[in-house]
């Protein structure tokens, strides 16, 4: 009944009152005799816990320091949380203890199977009304079991996952897919948009079949990039001249922008892993199965990222796929280029 009663809050209250900064307490302000406002969010009331500061996570998660949130944080590799530590975060020892003394509760982890370990974990302690938002790119139905069991406990769940890389979490200019309940999402647009720009769905699940259509049109994008920056060293051009020209026409794109500099300093950093881009690929194309949708270049590009693993460089940056393509064809970018015969 408590979950109803909160929900029936979210819903009656206006839009305006959206902006408002989750108290901790989730005390309320009667404001007429039937309608109560929910509790706001801001700095001064709203403690948040943090899981998963990695490559992305570590970025975001300083964006809410930075504007004065109370943040606990955990991580695996406790030594990847030092760097949020010396900005004012506190270290949790688990999931569970740093989502009981949480309101909202953030997770950006790598593969569903950790998703369902930390969501599991968090959401035995998390107290009714607090928000779980998981920001990984994961399982759709994976996402919709997570905001039942929430439900179940009075809680709400979020799926949002982002797009836009190490950069984009750097400087808080992510693309956040958002799916749940619409006034839930609303309600969290003043700590979402520290990290990036809010896209609402839909319902629970719908920010990951966002996300995943995002990877599928990436997909194909980087296969023709590294692709082009091949026919083009092979062509004899200067590829740096190359990228520069296109990067200002129609074959323009953020993965250019991106990787096209990283790619001719055989830079291969990762600002995003190929072992997690193949896991989402795989998503993808188990989605595809499950909705009987053919897509050959998702295919393509998936078995051109498994051979990457297969050279032990899961590790690497998506922009390593050129790897693939220079061994197909026995040519590296980084060599004198010549003209064909």
């Amino acid at each position: 009944m408590l979950h109803h009663r909160l929900l029936f809050r979210l819903r009656s209250v206006t839009t305006h009152s959206f902006t408002a900064p989750l108290h901790r307490t989730m005390s309320t302000t009667t404001t007429t005799a039937t309608t109560t406002s929910p509790p706001l969010i801001s700095p001064s009331t709203t403690r948040i816990g943090w899981i998963g500061t990695g490559v992305m996570g570590r970025s975001m998660c300083a964006h809410l320091l930075a504007a004065g949130y109370t943040v606990s944080v955990f991580n695996r590799t406790l030594s990847k949380t030092s760097p949020l530590v010396s900005l004012g975060a506190t270290l949790s020892s688990s999931p569970a203890a740093l989502a009981s003394d949480s309101d909202i509760v953030f997770s950006i982890v790598g593969f569903p199977s950790d998703v369902a370990s930390v969501t599991s974990a968090a959401l035995s302690t998390l107290k009714p009304g607090s928000v779980l938002v998981d920001m990984t790119t994961s399982d759709p139905s994976l996402t919709a079991s997570i905001a039942a069991k929430a439900s179940e406990k009075g809680c709400f769940s979020v799926d949002a996952p982002v797009s836009g890389g190490d950069k984009g979490a750097r400087e808080g200019k992510l693309a956040i897919f958002a799916g749940g309940e619409e006034a839930v999402v609303e309600r969290l647009k003043p700590v979402l948009e520290l990290m990036g720009r809010v896209f609402y769905m839909g319902g629970p699940g719908k920010g990951q079949y966002a996300k995943l259509a995002n990877q599928v049109t990436i997909a194909s994008t980087m296969v023709g990039m590294v692709e082009g920056m091949v026919f083009a060293r092979k062509a004899g051009l200067d590829v740096a001249a190359f990228i520069e020209a296109i990067a200002t026409g129609g074959a323009g794109s953020k993965s250019i922008d991106l990787y096209g500099g990283r790619i001719l300093r055989r830079d291969w950093e990762p600002g995003f892993y190929v072992d997690h881009f193949v896991k989402d690929l795989g998503i993808c194309l188990k989605e595809c199965q499950e909705m009987g949708l053919g897509l050959p270049g998702l295919a393509l590009a998936q078995q051109l990222y498994l051979s990457l693993k297969a050279h032990g460089e899961g590790r690497l940056g998506t922009q390593a796929l050129v790897l693939a393509i220079e061994r197909l064809n026995n040519i590296e970018l980084g060599s004198t280029p010549t003209k064909p015969e």
